[in-house]
């Protein structure tokens, strides 16, 4: 066999839902820039992480975490396996974090990595608003 090339990472986007549609497509719903928390700690029933590699052969391990604004600690974690059987094919992932508490303020971090190796990180910023008075 012979030696695996590491893909690229096309696309990474944080929303809260993922559906797979009648046509094989996806559709992604509610996509997340940053959390406006009215009220804290925050409670998610899901949030999805949706990746496509491409450009790579082999089998590989994705690795995706969401981290703490300290970056020392992970609030929610996922991997999955995936293979690429040629340079011209691509890989869809969908990490589902389910059960999401968010405890606090502060700009967490999402990390993508790819058998360890560190592919993308970006800031998650969880502001405190006001909420909305009641009519």
């Amino acid at each position: 066999m012979s030696e695996a090339i590491l893909p690229d990472l096309q696309a990474c986007v944080l929303c809260e839902d993922v559906r797979q549609e009648a046509s094989g497509q996806q559709t992604l719903v509610g996509i997340i820039g940053m959390i406006p928390a009215p009220v804290l700690p925050l409670g998610f029933f899901k949030l999805c992480l949706w990746t496509r590699w491409c450009g790579g052969v082999g089998q590989f391990t994705q690795q995706s975490a969401i981290l703490t604004p300290e970056e020392d600690t992970p609030i929610a974690e996922s991997e999955v396996e995936f293979q690429l059987p040629a340079l011209d094919a691509h890989a869809t992932n969908v990490h589902v974090f389910g059960g999401l508490q968010i405890p606090s303020a502060g700009v967490y971090t999402v990390e993508v990595k790819i058998d360890g190796e560190l592919r993308l990180r970006f800031p998650l910023p969880v502001i405190q608003v006001q909420a909305l008075p009641e009519n």
